[in-house]
């Protein structure tokens, strides 16, 4: 399972930023070329392993967004995209987030009081970002009925089970190992 995504992330080039080690890989930084087989084979196994009685599909910009509409076009389901970007439309929540690398505001629209929901995005690390949006969301009386991170790097994951009381799930786990990408399956 996910071989494809598996093969392409060993693949994935390694550049310094300072001393860490970081990958470049599409589905993390949209470069350098997005296969459509890889994101097919990632909305089919979320598909297969998740729990999709839900009504929407939350991601988060930038990264999420090309896997909310591979996932939507796979299971029929529509998404809403936790934004960069304030737009002011009635509801409208906005949400303070920080990350390792960056903070700044995210702003959420089109999510509604009882609306069951399954969030996804492209890697959990810090879990910063994603743990702003789940606070926020479980303030709005919504039931997170699944988390899925694409890929775990890091200890993000145990951080927001912890502070969301919440199962996050990653499809596989990534390190960088003597200036190489080691990938394996989670499930």
């Amino acid at each position: 399972m996910l071989q494809k995504l598996l093969k392409s992330l060993e693949k994935a080039p390694i550049v310094k930023k300072g001393e860490y080690d970081y990958f470049v890989h599409p589905v993390t930084d949209g470069i350098p070329l997005t296969e459509p087989e890889v994101l097919s084979e990632i909305a089919k196994t979320v598909k297969n392993v998740s729990n999709m009685d839900v009504d929407k599909i939350v991601c988060m910009e930038a990264m999420g967004i090309h896997l909310a509409t591979a996932l939507s076009l796979e299971t029929g389901l529509p998404f809403v995209v936790v934004r960069k970007r304030q737009y002011g439309l009635p509801g409208e929540v906005a949400v303070h987030q920080t990350t390792g690398y960056s903070q700044g505001e995210l702003y959420i629209n089109g999510i509604n009081s009882g609306d069951k929901l399954l969030v996804i995005d492209d890697v959990v690390s810090t879990g910063g970002t994603m743990l702003a949006v789940l606070n926020a969301l479980q303030k709005m009386d919504v039931d997170i009925v699944d988390v899925i991170a694409v890929i775990e790097k890091g200890q993000g994951k145990e951080m927001l089970e912890k502070e969301t009381g919440l199962n996050i799930r990653a499809l596989v786990k990534v390190d960088v190992i003597d200036g190489k990408v080691s990938a394996e399956s989670l499930l």
